[in-house]
């Protein structure tokens, strides 16, 4: 198959305009590994190991593996007390590409234009796409009402054209894509290339637990709802019988301390810990407690597969659909 050529696939050096989002509890070295392997690039959230020494291992890992590019994403916002550490490691290692999410990503951005470290900053709206542009941010990921883990609210659609009418970078979509000719349609709105991971969670290299992977499978767009109760900031989750069990809101008491200006920090800190913790519980052992974080693209999936099956028919999808787009049009 044909490289596909797009601002993404230029920066990256990649065949294919996909990169492999990172995915928390979820997404390992061997999925990027793989990735790469497929013509894509893969990404893991630096939250994904407990400590300094076991994040640079798997820099390591990776970096022995494949000389291909591949991502970090780094929460940027005062819950996150690594943040520090975790970004001199990538400095270190020479990452790629670093992802931002839920915060200012300025001290990433200044530290990474050092060492030629692209920096694509997630965004839900066009006013912060705005100010990570005036940063010095090399992309935005616009962050839709469609994504999985914490959605935005517009659409991919409406989010797209809105950032590219007041902004010049390059613009990924992250939401409302499940198979090549969604890849195709959001390349049609103005993006340079998407980000998506709800698909790969039922990947044979995905490291969560045989139900999280069927349940995946077994369920559908139309079962993804939003909780407060992981994060303490709205999260798509698949509605299993435990989801509805418990509610997807927060209760009156943690509603009170989010309200309070003091508490709130400390709150938002604990209710991330707990939600983690919980998430950290369903993934990796058969529970009845299953808060399984996904998006609506799971409704793509109909089986359990390896990564590189997996980015074959994505591209396969996408070249179709882009052959179709010009037979049209000539």
């Amino acid at each position: 198959m044909a490289k596909i050529d797009t601002a993404l696939t230029r920066m990256l050096d990649i065949d294919y305009p996909i990169i492999m989002a990172p995915m928390f509890l979820v997404s390992n070295t061997a999925m990027v590994i793989e990735a790469a392997k497929a013509g894509i690039t893969g990404s893991i959230p630096a939250l994904n190991y407990r400590t300094d020494t076991e994040f640079r291992k798997a820099l390591a890992d990776i970096k022995d593996a494949t000389d291909k590019p591949f991502g970090i994403n780094i929460i940027v916002n005062k819950s996150n007390i690594k943040a520090a550490e975790q970004l001199q490691a990538c400095l270190d290692f020479d990452v790629s590409y670093i992802i931002t999410s839920l915060g200012s990503p300025e001290q990433v951005i200044n530290a990474c234009k050092q060492k030629g470290i692209k920096v694509f900053c997630d965004v839900t709206d066009v006013a912060f796409a705005q100010k990570v542009e005036a940063m010095g941010a090399d992309a935005v990921i616009a962050v839709s009402n469609q994504a999985g883990g914490h959605a935005g609210n517009l659409s991919p659609k409406e989010l797209i054209e809105g950032i590219q009418a007041v902004c010049k970078i390059p613009v990924i979509c992250a939401g409302g894509v499940g198979n090549g000719k969604d890849i195709h349609n959001v390349i049609e709105y103005g993006a340079c290339g998407v980000s998506m991971g709800s698909i790969f969670i039922a990947s044979t290299e995905a490291p969560v637990t045989k139900e999280y992977k069927d349940a995946c499978v077994q369920y559908g767009a139309k079962d993804i709802v939003l909780t407060t109760k992981l994060s303490g900031t709205p999260c798509t989750v698949i509605n299993t019988p435990y989801v509805q069990k418990i509610g997807t809101e927060q209760n009156w008491l943690e509603k009170i301390i989010n309200s309070n200006k003091k508490l709130k920090k400390y709150a938002k800190m604990l209710t991330f810990y707990r939600g983690m913790k919980l998430l950290e519980k369903a993934a990796f052992s058969a529970t009845y407690q299953t808060m399984w974080c996904a998006g609506p693209s799971i409704e793509y999936v109909k089986s359990v597969r390896p990564v590189g099956e997996i980015v074959g028919d994505l591209a396969r999808e996408l070249e179709a659909g882009q052959k179709k787009e010009s037979a049209v049009s000539v």
